[in-house]
């Protein structure tokens, strides 16, 4: 049924075939060594290679000039020392029959001053990028030339390396800030219309064409919409895609769209949960209809069906899934054999962009093998020792994920769940209507247990009795955690949980404040649930600012929803008591720098303070385990075997996992489990 398949059809482009429809396209995981792609990096595109994809595009916003540096992880391709590093990454990605690009850009003034070698960032006109902060000096004549010598340079460089072909980033970055009005007020030939705006990015292709000769595969990535008023039109976008592609430099176009001049602006070119799928789709397919070489289309694709669709009406001409293969590289594979069911769904979270910038490399917000294959595998394979009774207790990630790998290395796996529902905490984040697609973590997880053989027992609160009586080898506590309010000095016993709030257990009505001391999603999902239901909310934190622990895709979305419910904010006060007031409460609060103290009066007081471990099953197991539940730090962090496993038949190994350990994410519980359960 897959041979006729839209998605499985080659496309030749030039001189080169690709095997497929699906790629993934350029971005910046900030796996670089050194500023190159070294082993990390190339792991992490090998996997999609081998996982069936036809293109992976690497090296997003690869640098070409010293006053472009790296702000955010990039590769620096300004020196031929990367030559030989790209000629090795192609060998390894060509091995699996995939084709291999990167993608080259001098940011303009979408840098940093106070990075790398401390340069001016530059820019056609002297206007300020609120991302990056920068003041560019404006470009003169001679720098431009530099400049076209610079990305022509990185091209012959991809060339060499033994690459598949380059693409040019317009998109917010130089060629991009010459298009827009909003950025270019030259008034030389560089300004002005249209054609005069264009003609530093044509001068850019001309010399890479040059550089690497017409047989090379030469592309761009272009906004078919910026979103911004003062900045190009849809119109406008058509005619200079048109104007490119007629120029005969280019073998394709890859449509975006949005800009990356704001929070806001950046969270609508990387779209998170909550938002449309395929923003751009109709862009892309405009562009295509005017133009006749391939297109390409590079935005929140998560889906077969939606990228099936787009090839088969001959909208675009190849569909990237980026994110999509974050979550699971495996996706063309899993098409093949007929088990895309099976797909790991990506959820649109947001934490792998956001964490670039909060944590420092992208990572999946459910799947701790991307960008850890080296040491973490992709696909779970079967144990060669001895099969093991395992029992886990607790139907969260953390469990699942727990069940999921034991099962699928071939030990008999028990799973406890205390309520009717798999799923733990994931339930009552996706009851916040705009990020209910993170059930989906849930759903796969559940499934996939299922798949596994694991004898899932909901409606059972476990106790020690009924999990020795199932005689373990290895018994892993996943029971999570519950809210926390014991911090107050005062007035526990007044307050409500975010997840009472999203949970619907209580229904807060009047002048409510939520104190929100994690600046994560928990309390800020409260606030916005609480105000679209028409409360007054005022939403307190200890941070300088909401949301602190959230990059601009996720902060800026809630911001422009609490701002947009009328939720007032109060930063740097941290809540200590809160005492009954007649019919109301009063929080007590302390000012973060002054030690100055406040009274806040509402209705209620809602609180996130993270999560106290559940942990009582935890302790009335550990005297009687081989390692009194002590987890080896040394060989989890480094996913070996843990020492205990080594005496089991004299006892049972007790380890817990997730919040059962501390208060963290998503990503720390399944991570948790599967270096743990993946060496068993």
């Amino acid at each position: 049924m897959t041979v006729h398949d839209p998605l499985l059809q080659p496309l030749r482009l030039k001189g080169l075939t690709l095997k497929n429809r699906v790629m993934s396209t350029a971005h910046a995981p900030a796996y670089v060594k050194d500023a190159l792609p070294q082993e990390r990096y190339q792991l992490y595109h090998e996997e999609k290679a081998k996982g069936g994809l036809a293109l992976t595009m690497f090296g997003g916003s690869s640098t070409v000039a010293p006053e472009s540096p790296s702000a955010f992880g990039q590769i620096d391709i300004s020196d031929d020392r990367i030559v030989p590093v790209l000629q090795g990454f192609a060998e390894r990605i060509h091995r699996h029959g995939c084709a291999l690009m990167v993608q080259i850009t001098h940011m303009g003034r979408r840098t940093r001053w106070d990075v790398a070698d401390w340069l001016a960032p530059v820019a056609p006109s002297r206007v300020r990028e609120f991302q990056h902060r920068s003041f560019p000096k404006e470009l003169e004549k001679e720098e431009l030339r530099r400049i076209v010598q610079a990305y022509a340079a990185g091209a012959r460089r991809a060339k060499e390396g033994g690459l598949d072909g380059v693409e040019l980033l317009s998109g917010g970055h130089l060629p991009d800030q010459f298009w827009s009005p909003a950025t270019n007020q030259r008034t030389d030939e560089y300004g002005g219309s249209t054609r005069n705006r264009v003609r530093f990015s044509l001068e850019v292709l001309e010399a890479m064409r040059e550089a690497v000769g017409p047989d090379f595969v030469v592309g761009i990535r272009m906004s078919g919409d910026d979103l911004w008023d003062e900045s190009v039109s849809p119109e406008e976008s058509l005619e200079i895609a048109t104007i490119h592609a007629e120029s005969g430099l280019l073998d394709y176009v890859n449509v975006i769209g949005s800009n990356v001049n704001t929070d806001i602006g950046l969270s609508r070119l990387i779209p998170t949960m909550g938002q449309r799928t395929a923003p751009f789709l109709q862009r892309a397919r405009a562009i295509k209809q005017a133009i006749r070489i391939p297109v390409f289309h590079a935005t929140r694709i998560t889906d077969l069906e939606t990228a099936r669709h787009a090839i088969a009406e001959g909208w675009v001409d190849m569909v990237a899934m980026t994110r999509a293969h974050l979550a699971d590289p495996y996706i063309v594979a899993k098409l093949e054999r007929g088990e895309a069911d099976r797909i790991r769904p990506c959820v649109g979270a947001g934490y792998c962009i956001d964490r670039i910038y909060v944590g420092g490399d992208a990572l999946c917000v459910h799947n701790p093998a991307t960008g850890r294959e080296a040491t973490i595998p992709h696909v779970i394979r079967p144990s060669e020792g001895p099969k093991r009774r395992v029992v886990v207790v607790g139907g969260g990630p953390a469990g699942l994920e727990a069940a999921r790998v034991a099962a699928l290395r071939g030990h008999h796996v028990t799973l406890f769940e205390a309520t009717d529902r798999l799923g733990g905490q994931v339930n009552i984040a996706a009851r916040l209507d705009r990020r209910r697609e993170i059930i989906g973590i849930a759903l796969w997880l559940a499934r996939e247990v299922e798949l596994a053989g694991v004898d899932v027992r909901t409606d059972t609160y476990a106790g020690p009795d009924d999990v020795l009586a199932l005689a373990p080898d290895v018994v892993v506590i996943a029971t999570g955690g519950t809210p926390d309010a014991g911090f107050l000095r005062e007035g526990e016993d007044l307050v409500l949980s975010t997840w009472d709030v999203l949970g619907g257990q209580a229904k807060p009505t009047g002048d409510i404040l939520v104190y929100d001391a994690t600046g994560q999603h928990q309390g800020l999902s409260a606030a916005e649930h609480l105000a679209k239901q028409g409360q007054r909310v005022t939403l307190v934190t200890p941070d300088r600012m909401p949301g602190h622990e959230l990059g601009a895709t996720n902060s800026s979305r809630f911001m422009k929803e609490l701002h947009g419910h009328g939720v007032r904010f109060v930063a740097d006060e941290r809540l200590m008591a809160v005492r009954r007031d007649g019919n109301g409460v009063v929080a007590l609060t302390r000012n973060m720098y002054t030690d100055a103290t406040g009274e806040h009066r509402a209705d209620h007081v809602v609180v996130e303070h993270g999560t106290v471990p559940a942990d009582e099953l935890y302790h009335e197991l550990k005297p009687g385990s081989l390692n009194h539940g002590l987890t080896d730090l040394d060989a989890l962090a480094a996913a070996r075997p843990q020492p205990a496993l080594a005496r089991l038949g004299d006892g049972y190994a007790l380890f817990r996992v997730g919040d059962a350990v501390a208060s963290r994410n998503i990503h720390a519980a399944i991570y948790d489990s599967l270096r743990l359960c993946t060496v068993f």
